[in-house]
């Protein structure tokens, strides 16, 4: 049985309910990361009893699953999108948001598909925007190809914002601790298409560089959702 099928214990003594205690594993992984997250912490900012959260929580894995599906109402598209460009494109866009205002998200992408209501309504969204372009089997493959990009691509931006926290650096104040080396490093001649690239390349913010990404993708996409199947 699911988190989502199980029912709720009564809420004495303490008022309390899944709602309350996802609200507050949300509140903590904001504040300080998954690692901030724990039962006996969620009960502490409850005012309960860590064995209190048993009752409606079994392991922690629940609780992350549950806490995804609540931003997962953050993704759902407001109403069905027109066409499924749209539909991938805002899918990619809002994921990023949400991952740039709870960056525990990023953690937690990719993992098994989401099965809560908002998750199961996110997917049931895009799939119903591509449903009848092509065989399923392409729909699935297309669905997939795009999340695995956007994850990546959203992975890869919080992890240079932790990096930026960490540090103190910003990416342009890291280029330059580092420039000195990688300045010697090209002179060698040992690098020249990495040479071309920093010295021609056009520097860009991450959005941009998301959003062009993305557009790539999704115009490979357009071309197998156009080609006849052999």
């Amino acid at each position: 049985m699911t988190v989502w099928d199980r029912p709720e214990p009564p809420s004495r003594p303490v008022p309390l309910d899944r709602e309350r205690i996802v609200a507050a594993a949300i509140a903590l992984a904001d504040e300080g990361g998954l690692e901030a997250v724990s039962l006996r912490k969620v009960a502490a900012r409850l005012n309960a009893g860590p064995m209190r959260l048993y009752g409606y929580i079994s392991t922690k894995e629940e609780l992350f699953d549950l806490m995804v599906d609540e931003v997962q109402a953050e993704i759902l598209p407001a109403e069905q999108p027109g066409d499924w460009r749209e539909a991938l494109r805002g899918l990619a866009h809002r994921t990023r948001q949400a991952a740039l205002r709870h960056e525990w998200l990023a953690d937690l992408l990719g993992r098994r598909p989401a099965l809560g209501p908002n998750g199961l309504a996110v997917t049931e969204a895009t799939l119903a925007a591509l449903v009848g372009l092509t065989d399923i089997d392409t729909v699935m493959r297309t669905v997939e190809t795009v999340s695995a990009y956007f994850s990546g691509a959203i992975r890869r931006e919080i992890t240079n914002l932790r990096a930026e926290r960490a540090t103190g650096l910003s990416k342009h104040d890291w280029q330059r601790a580092h420039g000195p080396h990688v300045t010697r490093m090209l002179a060698t001649g040992r690098f020249p298409a990495l040479a071309k690239a920093v010295y021609d390349g056009t520097d860009v913010d991450a959005e941009t560089s998301f959003a062009t990404g993305l557009d790539w993708v999704l115009d490979a996409v357009a071309v197998r959702l156009t080609t006849p199947s052999a």
